[in-house]
Formats: structure tokens, sequence, C-alpha cells
């Protein structure tokens, strides 16, 4: 029987770290990794993992939609918030993951793909809300200050980023 964490009924689908990956990579064609300031290792997959985020959200928007073109059907996209991994192996919260995810979806359902699940709901209109705050939130929060203050580059990204076939 399917986990109901896999969120299999639902296009868009939205998870959290490593094993929220795994459970919603079952029948999605593709994951989108959301890792804005790239701390945590992409975990392996059998499925294809693109790279996405604040920057790429239209990009991996227009790719998710040429790849639902190609398939001649539904094209299931299961964005991962990274989250930042503890010490003792747990994962945290990051404010700019959830931002970066939450872009990436609602990019997506910009462009018509808009079956999403209530986890993808909530990330999309978490930052369709907060949208005009999204580079101060990602400076102040807790990674970018672990990391000695890191900005956002706001510059968008034309092109996707394959990080596994």
């Amino acid at each position: 029987m399917t986990s109901p964490r896999s969120q299999s009924s639902y296009q868009v689908r939205f998870e959290w770290g490593a094993d929220g990956a795994r459970a919603v990579a079952e029948g999605a064609h593709a994951i989108v990794w959301v890792d804005e300031l790239e701390s945590e290792a992409v975990p392996q997959l059998d499925v294809e993992v693109v790279a996405g985020g604040l920057r790429t959200a239209d990009a991996v928007a227009r790719w998710s939609l040429e790849r639902q073109a190609e398939l001649g059907g539904r094209f299931v996209v299961s964005v991962v918030a990274a989250g930042a991994l503890q010490e003792d192996g747990s994962l945290r919260f990051a404010v700019e993951d959830l931002l970066g995810a939450g872009a990436v979806i609602d990019a997506i359902a910009e462009l018509g793909i808009d079956h999403q699940s209530p986890e993808a709901a909530a990330a999309a209109s978490a930052f369709a809300g907060l949208r005009n705050a999204t580079r101060h939130l990602v400076s102040a929060s807790v990674s970018a200050r672990e990391l000695g203050g890191v900005q956002l580059d706001a510059t968008p990204v034309d092109e996707v980023r394959r990080l596994s076939a």
C-alpha cells in the first residue's frame, strides 16, 4: 500500500530533507532539491534530481512544463527543501529552503501545473505572502548567520542544473 507521506495523489508535492525526498520520489518524474545555501548533500534517488530555488524558480517551472509536454501527460514533480542537518543528525527547519521551495511551487502553478498537495500549497503560500521580504528573511536566517552573514544573490538564473540523472 502507498504511504500517505508519498503524496502520490498529487502532481506537485513538497517534503523536507533526504528522508522526505525518498518518500515523495515514489511515482514522481523528478525531484527539485532546494538548498539555498548549499549546505546539505543531495540524496541519491532512482529519479532525476534537479536544483531549484529562489533564483531558478522560473527556469525550473518552464523545464517542468516542457517535460510535461514531452511526456504527453501529467508530469509529477516533488519539491524538497533540504533543511539544515544538525550535529546530532536531526533536521532543522531552514526558512531559506522553505521560501525557495515555495518559489518553485508558485512558479510551477503560474504555468498551470497546480494540482498541489496541501504541503506544497502551504509552501507556495508562504513564499507568496513573504515574497517582498525574501532577501531580508534569508540573510537574517539562522543558517545565514551560522555561515557568517551570507547575503542572498537574487539574480535570476535561466538554466536548470541536473544533480543526478
